[in-house]
């Protein structure tokens, strides 16, 4: 498959003796504005840098072929300096999926992800995510679409599957068998079930057992492990234990932009928070409300003022922020007061100056 990028970095990977590090997509976390701040302060790009690919949040493939578009289009903005980036899908309409997926490839991306694990109920509602579990032959018609849409764009860009190891329980045999039948290149696992959500301990023990079975099927198949990856010293742990081609890092992240730093790179109290204003300011520029264009199901198009991300969003962030020092959870409370970034700034500029030294 041409512009494969896989197997450049885990090439590289391999010669380093370290797994592919990947960031995971998470909704309302993994924005491009926190994508930014990831690949400033992990020197992404550089020797400096663990971070092999990027992944946008979750994309709704029924919404880009609909005339809200512009508005979800929002979540695919990508800066130059994040490549290798995948854009992750989902979807149970295979047209859609398929235009979806052309347009992804239009705009650049490197690599195109299917969802099939995601346990929220107003997605499976809809045959998505971890619904796609129940329904194996939509799933191989999706996975079809995908890398059909991106041929549509005459771009041939590597299609991955991202999912879980069972619905109700273990049971990933019949399951992994189908998809794999299709054209991947990649498959990101989660090691629960979609019953188990996040609630319980990932399975890292089936890890060893779940790779083998894989490239029994498909020897030449990148395996990536999602699930309780801490930082990038337990990544390597799990990797060296299981012999998997990579880890996915989420929760991991939170707080953390610097995170996949190689030099190991441990701001001071006073630095996260100078990089909080930053990521605040830059969230509220960046997703706050914008004018866009909407193309009617007539072909007139009209322009609107949409709301942007709640300010809300950033909130999730201050937990991990604010952390480590005396008086760190009323600080955390009185942050949860705030509602922009003028205040926010206000705030921490003032604790600033009363507790370090300028």
């Amino acid at each position: 498959m041409q512009n494969n990028f896989w197997q450049d970095i885990v090439k590289r990977a391999y010669d380093m003796d370290r797994p592919l590090f990947i960031l995971a997509p998470m909704a309302d976390v993994t924005d491009c504005v926190f994508r930014e701040l990831i690949a400033k302060y992990s020197k992404f790009g550089t020797k400096e840098s663990l971070l092999d690919v990027f992944w946008t949040e979750f994309v709704s493939a029924d919404g880009l072929c609909s005339p809200v578009r512009e508005v979800l289009k929002r979540d695919l903005v990508y800066s130059d300096k994040e490549h290798p980036i995948v854009a992750q899908l989902f979807g149970s309409n295979v047209e859609n999926m398929r235009n979806a997926s052309k347009l992804c490839a239009e705009l650049g991306f490197d690599g195109i992800d299917i969802n099939m694990g995601c346990p929220d109920k107003s997605i499976e509602k809809q045959g998505a995510g971890a619904a796609m579990m129940k329904n194996p032959e939509n799933a191989r018609a999706i996975i079809r679409a995908a890398y059909d849409g991106a041929r549509d764009a005459k771009k041939e860009i590597p299609i991955s599957v991202k999912t879980r190891i069972g619905y109700n329980k273990i049971e990933y045999k019949t399951w992994l068998e189908e998809i794999l039948k299709e054209p991947i290149t990649t498959l990101i696992i989660h090691f629960r079930t979609r019953k188990e959500m996040s609630l319980v301990p990932a399975h890292w023990e089936l890890a060893r057992e779940i790779i083998d079975y894989v490239h029994s099927l498909r020897p030449d198949l990148i395996i990536i492990g999602n699930g309780d990856v801490l930082d990038i010293t337990d990544g390597i742990k799990k990797y060296k234990e299981t012999g998997i081609d990579g880890v996915m890092i989420g929760r991991g992240i939170f707080g953390k932009p610097w995170l996949f730093n190689a030099i190991g790179f441990e701001p001071t109290l006073k630095q996260k928070f100078e990089i909080l204003i930053e990521h605040t300011h830059n969230f509220e520029k960046t997703l706050g409300d914008s004018l866009i264009r909407i193309i009617n199901s007539d072909g007139r198009i009209t322009e609107k003022v949409v709301p942007g991300k709640s300010f809300a969003i950033m909130k999730k962030h201050y937990k991990a922020y604010i952390n480590g020092f005396t008086g760190a959870k009323e600080f955390r409370e009185k942050m949860m007061q705030c509602n922009n970034a003028t205040e926010v700034e206000k705030i921490l500029r003032e604790f600033i100056k009363e507790n370090f030294v300028l």
